[in-house]
């Protein structure tokens, strides 16, 4: 048993009768690609090989499903079209058109990155995966997307999508690092840009965690985990348990915190009162706010509205109230000039709501 337990996933893989790597990879990546340039999604990060649209899609889209991302990407470009505009900005200029996308550290991480580029590279992003993640906030993934989709370096990505396809593929439960190193085994060097976004397309819209569509699936006759449900089907064993939707691994969904809160949204003589958070804060640090109240304890302080708001595992129903606030922290801000603010995205919301912005 302790030899058998000493063999590699990757022999394991070339062993399996299903596995890519037992039958013509060149077949697999061929199918992968062609599928991708007939059925992917049209999004504007795929039409440029310019590293610095490409890397600020990659950081857009961390946490953050593609539908929230396409405007703050387009209106990002507006006002920052390339990197030395964003290294030349502020760093409130730069939250403030990054407003409303969440997770602030990015915006932080992005101005910083973008200053280093110019300060120490004349501007040029380095062309290796190796030597992109010596710079501010580029990890081994973002690297890696960069280097290949905009250099064409033959270095395979791993996100949650990408992640989720090669353990499917195997049916076996993979460490980190062995999923990394079949996904470099699988990798076209052709293609290497459009072979890693094939691999992240099929698991964001056919590789699904829940009910994934395999039928639809271009490579399910090398998917491990598909011939297994077929020869259940077909011979209705249940002599093990079949793998559940979600693949081998098991998640437990995080458990959402709920919080009510109140806040008060004043307005004078074509003024705002704002907050703006403290600089050293662990959230959202250096943002503007609506100053907070305490909850009411009589039925008369009925909210104007209720916002429904969450930031990351908690879930926040928001009171706001209209009245003037002269007891309230904060300073009365031109509404002309609250746009050029870095206010939050709950912030946004609500004076959108108002229309005052």
């Amino acid at each position: 048993m302790r030899a058998r337990s000493a063999i590699t996933a990757e022999t394991r893989l070339a062993a399996s009768p299903v596995s890519p790597l037992s039958k013509d990879l060149s077949a697999f990546r061929r199918a992968l690609l062609r599928w991708y340039d007939r059925h992917h999604r049209d999004l504007p990060w795929r039409k440029t090989r310019d590293p610095y649209r490409i890397w600020l899609s990659e950081i857009m889209l961390q946490q953050t499903r593609v539908v929230a991302v396409l405007e703050h990407y387009r209106i990002f470009l507006e006002r920052f079209s390339n990197v030395e505009g964003l290294a030349a900005a502020s760093e409130d200029e730069v939250l403030a058109v990054w407003s409303g996308l969440g997770y602030y550290r990015r915006a932080r991480m992005l101005h910083q990155c973008a200053k280093e580029l110019v300060d120490k590279h004349g501007g040029r992003f380095p062309q290796s995966a190796q030597a992109l993640q010596t710079l501010p906030g580029i990890g081994r993934y973002t690297a890696a997307a960069i280097a290949s989709i905009a250099f064409a370096e033959p270095v395979a990505v791993v996100d949650a999508n990408v992640d989720r396809v090669v353990q499917r593929l195997a049916d076996q439960e993979l460490t980190h690092q062995q999923v990394w190193q079949q996904a470099q085994s699988l990798l076209s060097a052709s293609r290497p840009g459009d072979f890693n976004q094939s691999m992240m397309e099929l698991g964001a819209t056919i590789c699904l965690p829940r009910d994934p569509k395999c039928p639809t699936c271009p490579v399910r006759k090398w998917c491990a985990t598909q011939e297994l449900r077929s020869r259940a089907d077909k011979t209705r064993t249940m002599e093990r348990r079949a793998p559940s939707p979600g693949g081998t691994r098991k998640s437990t969904p995080t458990r959402q915190l709920k919080k009510e809160i109140w806040c008060v949204l004043s307005q004078r003589d074509g003024h705002v009162r704002l907050v703006q958070r403290p600089r050293k804060s662990s959230l959202m640090a250096g943002m503007w706010d609506l100053p907070l109240l305490e909850k009411p304890r009589t039925p008369a302080s009925a909210p104007w509205r209720t916002f429904r708001h969450s930031i990351t595992i908690t879930d926040y129903t928001v009171r706001v109230r209209r009245c003037p606030a002269p007891g309230a922290k904060g300073r009365w801000i031109p509404v002309a000039e609250v746009s050029h603010l870095p206010i939050t995205g709950l912030t946004r919301k609500i004076l959108k709501a108002a229309g005052i912005i």
